[in-house]
């Protein structure tokens, strides 16, 4: 059975493309749409407008990973950073989460996704040769993996640190454990017994 269409094709593939960001599917996706609609001046011709801008001006920088508008990116060129911490993430994403949370004024590298050989990604696949070139050259003291707490974000923290080993470079890594405000009833038996692990004096 067809489905009838009910808008013109021009609306149908603004929901088509909007439900591919992610956390919108397609009933998400008429939602935004249709609230851009009525809001057509207010929103719509300034989202165009600055989805054109980003388009044409966001770059991927080519030190670190990071998405800018300038490469160097802006927090590669910043002097007020502190060269000699190097923070490792898998994503841009997660970038823009540790600089929310403002807790280092490091620089960040970013690999681009992790290992997995079940999915065909290896260590050319990733930013990790460029990594240990960055290491050497801006004489980086402290690395910070800030790599998820999976198998693969863990398999792919112990091959860097394999490629770093002759360095001398100190490799630490995210504290794992008890999130602040979190109850104890509610932690699952990995984070609990990580947490036992990674105890700290009080």
């Amino acid at each position: 059975m067809s489905t009838k269409r009910i808008t013109g094709p021009e609306i149908e593939k603004l929901i088509q493309l909007l439900a591919k960001v992610p956390g919108l599917g397609p009933r998400s996706a008429r939602r935004a749409a249709l609230h851009m609609i009525k809001k057509k001046n207010q929103l719509m011709a300034p989202l165009a407008a600055a989805l054109s801008e980003a388009a044409e001006k966001v770059t991927v920088c080519s030190v670190c990973g990071n998405a800018d508008t300038v490469d160097p990116c802006s927090i590669c060129t910043d002097p007020r950073r502190d060269g000699a911490t190097l923070i490792v993430v898998e994503d841009v994403a997660d970038l823009w989460a540790l600089e929310r949370a403002g807790a280092m004024n490091a620089k960040y590298h970013v690999l681009g996704g992790t290992l997995s050989p079940l999915d065909g990604v290896g260590p050319d696949d990733l930013n990790i040769r460029s990594l240990v070139d960055r290491v050497g050259a801006e004489g980086t003291s402290e690395l910070i993996l800030a790599v998820n707490a999976t198998v693969e974000g863990q398999t792919t923290a112990h091959y860097i640190t394999d490629q770093l080993g002759d360095t001398g470079v100190r490799v630490t890594r995210l504290a794992h454990g008890v999130p602040v405000g979190g109850e104890l009833d509610y932690l699952d038996e990995g984070t609990l017994s990580a947490a036992l692990r990674s105890r700290t004096s009080f």
